[in-house]
Protein backbone atom coordinates (compact mmCIF):
# COMPACT_ATOMS: atom_id res chain seq x y z
CA UNK A 1 0.00 0.00 0.00
CA UNK A 2 1.75 3.67 -0.90
CA UNK A 3 2.10 5.90 1.64
CA UNK A 4 0.25 9.24 1.38
CA UNK A 5 4.31 11.16 0.63
CA UNK A 6 4.29 8.66 -2.38
CA UNK A 7 0.65 9.81 -3.47
CA UNK A 8 1.31 13.36 -3.06
CA UNK A 9 4.81 12.87 -4.85
CA UNK A 10 3.36 10.94 -7.73
CA UNK A 11 0.77 14.10 -8.29
CA UNK A 12 3.00 16.60 -8.08
CA UNK A 13 5.94 15.39 -10.17
CA UNK A 14 5.43 12.47 -11.89
CA UNK A 15 2.32 13.67 -13.27
CA UNK A 16 3.67 17.66 -13.48
CA UNK A 17 6.63 15.87 -15.55
CA UNK A 18 4.06 14.10 -18.12
CA UNK A 19 2.38 17.57 -18.58
CA UNK A 20 4.90 19.69 -19.07
CA UNK A 21 6.74 16.79 -21.62
CA UNK A 22 3.42 15.76 -23.48
CA UNK A 23 4.83 17.75 -26.45
CA UNK A 24 7.90 15.73 -27.07
CA UNK A 25 6.61 12.34 -25.96
CA UNK A 26 3.79 12.14 -28.39
CA UNK A 27 6.37 13.18 -31.09
CA UNK A 28 8.35 10.48 -29.91
CA UNK A 29 5.10 8.01 -29.75
CA UNK A 30 4.67 9.02 -33.34
CA UNK A 31 8.34 7.99 -34.56
CA UNK A 32 7.63 5.08 -32.71
CA UNK A 33 4.77 3.99 -33.77
CA UNK A 34 3.22 6.23 -36.41
CA UNK A 35 6.31 6.39 -38.65
CA UNK A 36 5.73 2.27 -39.33
CA UNK A 37 3.09 0.86 -41.13
CA UNK A 38 0.30 -0.87 -39.07
CA UNK A 39 0.97 -4.70 -41.13
CA UNK A 40 5.08 -4.34 -40.05
CA UNK A 41 4.38 -2.73 -36.47
CA UNK A 42 5.05 -5.51 -34.49
CA UNK A 43 8.23 -6.91 -36.55
CA UNK A 44 9.90 -3.91 -36.63
CA UNK A 45 9.76 -3.56 -32.89
CA UNK A 46 10.48 -7.11 -32.07
CA UNK A 47 13.87 -6.92 -34.86
CA UNK A 48 14.76 -3.67 -32.88
CA UNK A 49 14.67 -5.03 -29.28
CA UNK A 50 16.17 -8.22 -30.68
CA UNK A 51 18.89 -5.91 -32.10
CA UNK A 52 19.21 -4.47 -28.82
CA UNK A 53 19.26 -7.36 -26.70
CA UNK A 54 21.69 -9.16 -28.86
CA UNK A 55 23.89 -6.25 -30.47
CA UNK A 56 26.27 -4.03 -27.72
CA UNK A 57 26.56 -0.97 -29.93
CA UNK A 58 22.47 -0.79 -30.75
CA UNK A 59 22.22 -1.13 -27.07
CA UNK A 60 25.21 1.29 -26.24
CA UNK A 61 23.12 3.91 -28.40
CA UNK A 62 20.01 3.33 -26.93
CA UNK A 63 20.79 3.30 -23.16
CA UNK A 64 22.77 6.75 -24.57
CA UNK A 65 18.83 8.09 -25.47
CA UNK A 66 17.64 6.26 -22.20
CA UNK A 67 20.59 8.53 -20.31
CA UNK A 68 18.93 11.81 -22.27
CA UNK A 69 15.31 11.18 -21.17
CA UNK A 70 17.08 10.17 -17.55
CA UNK A 71 18.68 12.87 -17.10
CA UNK A 72 16.26 15.21 -18.07
CA UNK A 73 13.72 13.81 -15.87
CA UNK A 74 16.24 14.26 -12.44
CA UNK A 75 16.69 18.24 -14.17
CA UNK A 76 12.95 18.62 -13.69
CA UNK A 77 12.29 16.81 -10.32
CA UNK A 78 15.30 18.80 -9.31
CA UNK A 79 14.36 21.93 -10.28
CA UNK A 80 11.06 21.75 -9.27
CA UNK A 81 11.62 20.58 -5.95
CA UNK A 82 12.94 24.71 -5.10
CA UNK A 83 9.89 26.03 -6.56
CA UNK A 84 7.49 28.26 -4.33
CA UNK A 85 4.43 26.55 -4.21
CA UNK A 86 6.75 22.82 -3.38
CA UNK A 87 8.66 24.21 -0.27
CA UNK A 88 6.21 22.52 2.03
CA UNK A 89 7.67 19.61 1.20
CA UNK A 90 10.79 20.60 2.98
CA UNK A 91 9.07 20.73 6.37
CA UNK A 92 6.82 17.59 6.01
CA UNK A 93 8.62 14.92 4.00
CA UNK A 94 11.25 15.05 5.69
CA UNK A 95 9.90 13.73 8.83
CA UNK A 96 10.00 10.43 7.68
CA UNK A 97 13.40 8.27 7.67
CA UNK A 98 15.39 8.54 4.61
CA UNK A 99 14.89 5.20 4.00
CA UNK A 100 10.84 6.21 3.88
CA UNK A 101 11.45 8.72 1.70
CA UNK A 102 13.45 6.73 -0.59
CA UNK A 103 10.56 4.01 -1.17
CA UNK A 104 8.31 7.00 -2.06
CA UNK A 105 10.84 8.18 -4.69
CA UNK A 106 11.65 5.17 -5.94
CA UNK A 107 8.34 5.42 -7.40
CA UNK A 108 8.28 8.92 -8.44
CA UNK A 109 11.54 7.61 -10.47
CA UNK A 110 9.96 4.48 -11.72
CA UNK A 111 6.77 6.37 -13.03
CA UNK A 112 7.91 8.68 -14.84
CA UNK A 113 10.48 6.22 -16.38
CA UNK A 114 7.46 4.04 -17.12
CA UNK A 115 7.92 4.54 -21.00
CA UNK A 116 11.21 3.37 -20.93
CA UNK A 117 10.87 0.56 -18.53
CA UNK A 118 7.71 -0.91 -20.44
CA UNK A 119 9.80 -1.09 -23.55
CA UNK A 120 12.64 -2.38 -22.05
CA UNK A 121 10.73 -4.94 -20.41
CA UNK A 122 9.33 -6.45 -23.83
CA UNK A 123 13.31 -6.04 -25.08
CA UNK A 124 14.26 -7.87 -22.31
CA UNK A 125 11.17 -10.51 -22.94
CA UNK A 126 12.44 -10.79 -26.62
CA UNK A 127 15.67 -11.39 -25.67
CA UNK A 128 15.38 -14.24 -23.09
CA UNK A 129 12.89 -15.72 -25.81
CA UNK A 130 15.87 -15.87 -28.39
CA UNK A 131 17.95 -16.96 -25.79
CA UNK A 132 20.26 -14.10 -25.09
CA UNK A 133 21.50 -13.74 -21.28
CA UNK A 134 23.83 -11.09 -20.98
CA UNK A 135 22.84 -7.49 -22.49
CA UNK A 136 18.80 -8.08 -20.80
CA UNK A 137 20.49 -8.65 -17.63
CA UNK A 138 22.25 -5.02 -18.56
CA UNK A 139 19.26 -3.83 -19.43
CA UNK A 140 17.83 -4.47 -16.03
CA UNK A 141 21.26 -3.66 -13.36
CA UNK A 142 20.87 -0.23 -16.02
CA UNK A 143 17.28 0.56 -15.25
CA UNK A 144 17.61 -0.32 -11.70
CA UNK A 145 20.73 1.73 -11.20
CA UNK A 146 18.89 4.73 -12.52
CA UNK A 147 16.00 4.79 -10.44
CA UNK A 148 18.21 4.25 -7.55
CA UNK A 149 20.28 7.41 -8.02
CA UNK A 150 17.20 9.25 -8.87
CA UNK A 151 15.89 8.62 -5.42
CA UNK A 152 19.14 9.11 -3.42
CA UNK A 153 19.32 12.80 -5.59
CA UNK A 154 16.12 13.39 -4.89
CA UNK A 155 16.16 12.21 -0.97
CA UNK A 156 20.03 14.33 -0.67
CA UNK A 157 18.22 17.19 -2.04
CA UNK A 158 15.22 17.16 0.21
CA UNK A 159 17.88 16.98 3.29
CA UNK A 160 20.31 18.96 2.61
CA UNK A 161 19.16 22.18 3.23
CA UNK A 162 19.01 21.05 7.36
CA UNK A 163 21.86 23.05 8.37
CA UNK A 164 22.98 25.48 5.45
CA UNK A 165 25.35 27.43 7.61
CA UNK A 166 27.96 24.38 8.35
CA UNK A 167 30.62 24.46 6.58
CA UNK A 168 32.21 20.88 5.08
CA UNK A 169 35.13 19.62 6.45
CA UNK A 170 36.40 20.08 2.99
CA UNK A 171 36.38 23.97 2.65
CA UNK A 172 37.92 23.73 6.42
CA UNK A 173 40.70 22.49 5.91
CA UNK A 174 41.88 24.21 2.81
CA UNK A 175 40.72 27.44 4.30
CA UNK A 176 44.54 28.89 3.77
CA UNK A 177 45.09 27.18 0.73
CA UNK A 178 45.83 29.04 -2.48
CA UNK A 179 43.33 28.39 -4.97
CA UNK A 180 43.62 29.12 -8.85
CA UNK A 181 40.16 29.64 -10.53
CA UNK A 182 40.18 26.43 -12.29
CA UNK A 183 40.04 24.44 -8.85
CA UNK A 184 36.75 26.76 -7.49
CA UNK A 185 34.47 24.55 -9.73
CA UNK A 186 36.38 21.33 -8.00
CA UNK A 187 35.56 22.84 -4.41
CA UNK A 188 32.10 23.18 -4.90
CA UNK A 189 31.54 19.67 -6.54
CA UNK A 190 33.09 18.19 -3.18
CA UNK A 191 31.39 20.61 -1.12
CA UNK A 192 28.11 20.55 -2.51
CA UNK A 193 27.46 17.90 -5.28
CA UNK A 194 29.14 14.84 -4.07
CA UNK A 195 26.59 12.89 -4.78
CA UNK A 196 26.38 13.75 -8.24
CA UNK A 197 29.70 13.32 -8.86
CA UNK A 198 30.00 9.90 -6.73
CA UNK A 199 26.80 8.99 -9.07
CA UNK A 200 28.67 10.02 -11.96
CA UNK A 201 31.64 8.39 -11.43
CA UNK A 202 29.80 4.76 -10.71
CA UNK A 203 27.98 5.43 -14.18
CA UNK A 204 30.87 5.60 -15.64
CA UNK A 205 32.68 2.67 -14.43
CA UNK A 206 29.51 0.99 -14.88
CA UNK A 207 30.31 2.16 -19.17
CA UNK A 208 33.75 1.06 -19.13
CA UNK A 209 33.46 -2.40 -17.32
CA UNK A 210 30.64 -3.25 -19.39
CA UNK A 211 31.88 -1.97 -22.88
CA UNK A 212 35.04 -4.02 -22.59
CA UNK A 213 33.42 -7.03 -21.22
CA UNK A 214 30.93 -6.95 -24.27
CA UNK A 215 34.08 -6.02 -26.34
CA UNK A 216 36.02 -8.67 -24.64
CA UNK A 217 37.17 -10.27 -28.49
CA UNK A 218 38.36 -6.77 -29.51
CA UNK A 219 39.40 -4.75 -26.25
CA UNK A 220 42.46 -4.26 -27.80
CA UNK A 221 40.54 -2.08 -30.77
CA UNK A 222 41.23 1.55 -29.78
CA UNK A 223 37.61 1.94 -31.35
CA UNK A 224 36.40 0.25 -28.16
CA UNK A 225 38.33 2.70 -25.72
CA UNK A 226 37.21 5.29 -27.61
CA UNK A 227 33.23 4.57 -27.92
CA UNK A 228 34.31 3.97 -23.66
CA UNK A 229 35.47 7.50 -23.57
CA UNK A 230 32.61 9.01 -25.74
CA UNK A 231 30.09 7.25 -23.71
CA UNK A 232 31.87 8.30 -20.35
CA UNK A 233 31.62 11.69 -21.13
CA UNK A 234 28.43 11.84 -21.62
CA UNK A 235 27.50 10.21 -18.15
CA UNK A 236 29.40 13.69 -17.01
CA UNK A 237 26.80 15.96 -18.82
CA UNK A 238 24.91 16.38 -15.40
CA UNK A 239 28.62 18.22 -13.82
CA UNK A 240 29.09 19.67 -17.10
CA UNK A 241 25.87 21.06 -17.15
CA UNK A 242 25.97 22.54 -13.32
CA UNK A 243 29.73 23.73 -14.10
CA UNK A 244 28.03 26.11 -16.75
CA UNK A 245 25.51 26.90 -14.09
CA UNK A 246 27.99 27.81 -11.52
CA UNK A 247 30.25 29.77 -13.96
CA UNK A 248 27.26 31.88 -14.15
CA UNK A 249 25.11 32.58 -10.28
CA UNK A 250 28.44 32.49 -8.54
CA UNK A 251 31.28 33.51 -10.72
CA UNK A 252 29.80 35.77 -13.18
CA UNK A 253 32.10 38.46 -11.92
CA UNK A 254 34.96 36.77 -13.78
CA UNK A 255 33.94 38.81 -16.97
CA UNK A 256 35.55 41.59 -15.19
CA UNK A 257 38.83 40.19 -14.23
CA UNK A 258 41.62 41.27 -16.70
CA UNK A 259 41.37 37.47 -18.24
CA UNK A 260 41.92 36.62 -21.75
CA UNK A 261 39.41 33.85 -23.14
CA UNK A 262 42.27 32.08 -24.21
CA UNK A 263 43.59 31.76 -20.40
CA UNK A 264 39.84 31.09 -19.28
CA UNK A 265 39.30 28.66 -22.25
CA UNK A 266 42.45 26.79 -20.68
CA UNK A 267 41.04 26.97 -16.94
CA UNK A 268 38.08 24.86 -18.51
CA UNK A 269 40.24 22.35 -19.03
CA UNK A 270 41.90 22.17 -15.95
CA UNK A 271 38.55 21.96 -14.40
CA UNK A 272 37.58 18.41 -16.48
CA UNK A 273 40.99 17.36 -16.35
CA UNK A 274 40.25 17.46 -12.82
CA UNK A 275 37.18 15.72 -12.84
CA UNK A 276 38.29 12.86 -15.02
CA UNK A 277 41.25 12.13 -12.82
CA UNK A 278 39.65 8.37 -11.88
CA UNK A 279 39.42 8.03 -15.60
CA UNK A 280 42.68 9.18 -16.70
CA UNK A 281 44.25 6.80 -14.17
CA UNK A 282 42.42 3.96 -15.76
CA UNK A 283 43.66 4.81 -18.82
CA UNK A 284 46.89 5.34 -18.29
CA UNK A 285 47.30 1.65 -16.38
CA UNK A 286 45.51 -0.07 -19.37
CA UNK A 287 47.05 1.64 -22.37
CA UNK A 288 50.37 2.46 -22.98
CA UNK A 289 51.17 6.42 -22.62
CA UNK A 290 51.06 7.38 -26.21
CA UNK A 291 47.32 5.95 -26.87
CA UNK A 292 46.57 6.88 -23.18
CA UNK A 293 47.14 10.76 -23.43
CA UNK A 294 45.09 10.52 -26.93
CA UNK A 295 42.25 9.49 -25.65
CA UNK A 296 42.64 11.37 -23.01
CA UNK A 297 42.75 14.59 -24.88
CA UNK A 298 39.94 13.33 -26.80
CA UNK A 299 37.58 13.24 -23.71
CA UNK A 300 38.89 16.55 -22.33
CA UNK A 301 38.31 17.87 -25.95
CA UNK A 302 34.34 16.39 -25.78
CA UNK A 303 33.86 17.48 -22.27
CA UNK A 304 34.75 21.01 -23.35
CA UNK A 305 32.74 20.82 -26.38
CA UNK A 306 29.79 20.14 -24.87
CA UNK A 307 30.77 22.92 -22.07
CA UNK A 308 31.23 25.89 -25.02
CA UNK A 309 27.65 24.89 -26.45
CA UNK A 310 26.02 26.21 -23.35
CA UNK A 311 27.58 29.96 -24.21
CA UNK A 312 25.77 29.46 -27.30
CA UNK A 313 22.18 29.04 -26.69
CA UNK A 314 22.64 29.52 -22.59
CA UNK A 315 21.33 26.96 -20.28
CA UNK A 316 18.51 25.81 -21.94
CA UNK A 317 18.15 21.88 -20.69
CA UNK A 318 16.00 21.40 -23.73
CA UNK A 319 18.20 22.35 -26.51
CA UNK A 320 21.09 21.27 -24.47
CA UNK A 321 20.03 17.59 -24.44
CA UNK A 322 19.04 17.64 -28.11
CA UNK A 323 22.70 18.74 -29.39
CA UNK A 324 24.26 16.08 -26.56
CA UNK A 325 22.32 13.03 -28.03
CA UNK A 326 22.96 14.53 -31.76
CA UNK A 327 26.72 15.00 -31.16
CA UNK A 328 26.73 11.28 -29.71
CA UNK A 329 25.58 10.08 -32.69
CA UNK A 330 27.69 11.88 -35.03
CA UNK A 331 30.86 11.87 -32.88
CA UNK A 332 29.86 7.60 -31.84
CA UNK A 333 30.62 6.72 -36.04
CA UNK A 334 33.26 9.17 -36.13
CA UNK A 335 35.19 6.41 -33.98
CA UNK A 336 33.97 3.96 -35.64
CA UNK A 337 35.48 5.05 -39.07
CA UNK A 338 38.99 4.98 -36.91
CA UNK A 339 39.20 9.19 -37.06
CA UNK A 340 39.88 9.34 -33.10
CA UNK A 341 42.61 11.76 -34.00
CA UNK A 342 41.00 13.62 -35.79
CA UNK A 343 38.40 14.59 -32.93
CA UNK A 344 40.59 16.30 -30.92
CA UNK A 345 41.62 19.27 -32.84
CA UNK A 346 38.04 19.48 -34.39
CA UNK A 347 36.44 19.32 -30.94
CA UNK A 348 38.86 22.02 -30.13
CA UNK A 349 38.70 24.15 -32.70
CA UNK A 350 34.68 24.33 -32.67
CA UNK A 351 34.39 24.45 -28.67
CA UNK A 352 36.93 27.44 -28.40
CA UNK A 353 35.25 29.53 -31.32
CA UNK A 354 31.66 29.20 -29.48
CA UNK A 355 33.39 30.17 -26.11
CA UNK A 356 35.29 32.94 -28.04
CA UNK A 357 32.38 34.40 -29.95
CA UNK A 358 29.62 34.21 -27.46
CA UNK A 359 31.77 34.57 -23.60
CA UNK A 360 30.72 38.50 -23.74
CA UNK A 361 27.46 37.70 -25.68
CA UNK A 362 25.75 35.52 -23.09
CA UNK A 363 22.89 36.95 -21.25
CA UNK A 364 22.47 34.94 -18.48
CA UNK A 365 18.80 33.44 -19.72
CA UNK A 366 18.57 30.12 -17.84
CA UNK A 367 15.54 27.76 -18.77
CA UNK A 368 12.95 27.48 -15.88
CA UNK A 369 12.91 23.91 -16.28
Amino acid sequence: MQQPLTKVLLKIFAGGFYQVHAAILLVVFFIMIGAVPGNMLVTYHKSLMLAMTSSPVMLALVIGCWFVYIFKSWHYVGSQLFAPDKQFLFYSSTALSPSEQRKSWYYVQAAILAPVIIYALLAVGVGLAHHFYILPAVILLFLTVMIWCGALIYVRTMNGLIDGSKQSLLLRWSSKWRKPYFSLYVYHVFDNKKVPYFITKGLSWLIISGVFYLFADVSTDTRVAGIAILAVITAHVVLIFEERRFEETKLSFARNLPYSRFRLFLNFAGVYFFLLLPETVWLFSRFPPLIAVELLLAGLSIALLFHSLLYWFGLNMDKYLQWILGLFMILFWVIMFHLLWLLIPLNLVIAYLLFYNNYYRYEGVVSKE
